[in-house]
C-alpha cells in the first residue's frame, strides 16, 4: 500500500476525534453515484474565535474510477475539494486538493499521482501552499513478503523547509488465528497483518514506533505507539484498543500524561444505513479538562 497509510491502523486506535457537545450528520442518497451531507456541531468549546456551533455541507460523487468530494463552510466562508481519478487502468491514482477561503492566506491547491506495482507504491505532489510552491515525493518497497522500507521528501516553499522521513515496516501472523484452522473467518474485510513500524522524520528529529496486533480477528484490535526525540530524550507513549460488537464499536486509548479518550458507536437497526449514535469523552486530570460528547450518524 501508500507509504502515507503504511501505519494508519496504529495511528486511528491512539488517537481518536473526541468532541464536546453534539454533532448530527445527515446524509441522503440522491442517486447510486451522489450522495450529499449535512453536518452540525453545537454547544462545543473546540471550535475558533469562541464559536460554539458550526454549520457544513458536502456533496461526494463515486463511481468505479474514483470520486469527487466538496465541503463549503458557511460561517469561516471556506471551501475545500478533492478529486480521485483512476489512470492508466488502474495503474495510477491521480489525486486533486483544493482548499479556498475569504482570507486567501491559507489556500491550497495540490495535485498528486499514487503509481503502484506489485512490490512497490510511488508517490509525486507538486502544488501550492501557504503561498509557496510545494514539492514532495515518497517510494515505498517490499524487500521480503513481510518486510517492507521507504523514504519521502518535501521542499515547503513558504518557509523553506525540507522534509524528509525514513519507514520500515514488519509484518508478521498472530499465532493463535493460524493455529484454529477450522475456524470459519469473521464476515467483513480480511484483517490487515499485525506489524510492528518505525519511522525517522530527519527534519524534526523524531523517531516513532508503531505496534499493531489483532486479538480477535475483525474483533478485538490494539496499537501502541512511542514517540521520542534521540536527541533530547523526550518522549510520549500512547496505547489504544478497539472492540467491534454485533452492532456496536469501542475505542479507547490513554497516552503517557494519564489523558483518557474513548468513543463508543452503535447501530440503531440492521438493516444497512441504519442510524448510529456516537458517545465521545476525553479526561485530561493533569490539564484539568474533560469533555463529553454525542452525536447521531442518519442516513436515507
Amino acid at each position: 500500500g501508500p507509504l502515507e497509510t503504511a501505519t494508519w491502523d496504529v495511528r486511528r486506535l491512539v488517537s481518536l476525534d473526541t468532541y464536546d457537545g453534539v454533532r448530527v450528520d445527515i446524509s441522503k442518497q440522491l442517486s447510486p453515484y451522489f450522495a450529499c451531507v449535512h453536518s452540525f456541531h453545537l454547544g462545543t468549546t473546540m471550535l475558533p474565535d469562541g464559536k460554539n456551533c458550526s454549520y457544513g455541507f458536502t456533496t461526494q460523487m463515486n463511481d468505479e474510477e474514483g470520486f469527487m468530494m466538496a465541503r463549503v463552510d458557511p460561517e469561516r466562508g471556506t471551501v475545500d475539494g478533492r478529486i480521485h481519478k483512476a489512470l492508466l487502468g488502474g495503474i495510477a491514482m491521480g489525486k486533486l486538493q483544493v482548499g479556498l477561503s475569504q482570507e486567501g492566506q491559507n489556500d491550497q491547491l495540490l495535485g498528486e499521482i499514487d503509481i503502484g506495482a506489485q512490490t512497490w507504491t510511488a508517490n509525486l505532489k507538486y502544488g501550492s501552499m501557504g503561498g509557496g510552491n510545494v514539492f514532495g515525493c515518497n517510494y515505498f518497497q517490499a524487500v521480503s513478503p513481510k518486510l517492507a522500507m521507504g523514504g519521502e521528501g518535501m521542499y515547503i516553499g513558504a518557509n523553506g523547509n525540507m522534509l524528509s522521513s525514513y519507514t520500515a515496516k514488519y509484518s508478521f501472523d498472530n499465532g493463535s488465528e493460524d493455529n484454529n484452522t477450522d475456524a470459519s473467518p469473521a464476515p467483513g474485510p480480511p484483517e490487515a497483518p499485525s506489524y510492528l513500524a518505525a519511522t525517522y522524520n530527519a527534519g524534526q528529529g523524531m523517531l516513532s514506533l508503531n505496534y499493531k496486533r489483532a486479538i480477535t480477528a475483525q474483533r478485538v484490535n490494539i496499537g501502541a505507539s512511542l514517540e521520542c526525540s534521540p536527541m533530547t530524550l523526550e518522549s510520549q507513549v500512547m496505547v489504544g484498543a478497539e472492540f467491534n460488537l454485533t452492532r456496536s464499536k469501542m475505542n479507547v486509548c490513554i497516552d503517557g500524561s494519564g489523558r483518557i479518550q474513548s468513543v463508543l458507536e452503535a447501530k440503531l437497526g440492521r438493516e444497512q444505513g441504519s442510524p448510529a449514535l456516537n458517545f465521545a469523552a476525553e479526561l485530561d486530570h493533569g490539564k484539568n479538562v474533560m469533555r463529553f460528547g454525542y452525536g447521531l450518524n442518519i442516513g436515507s
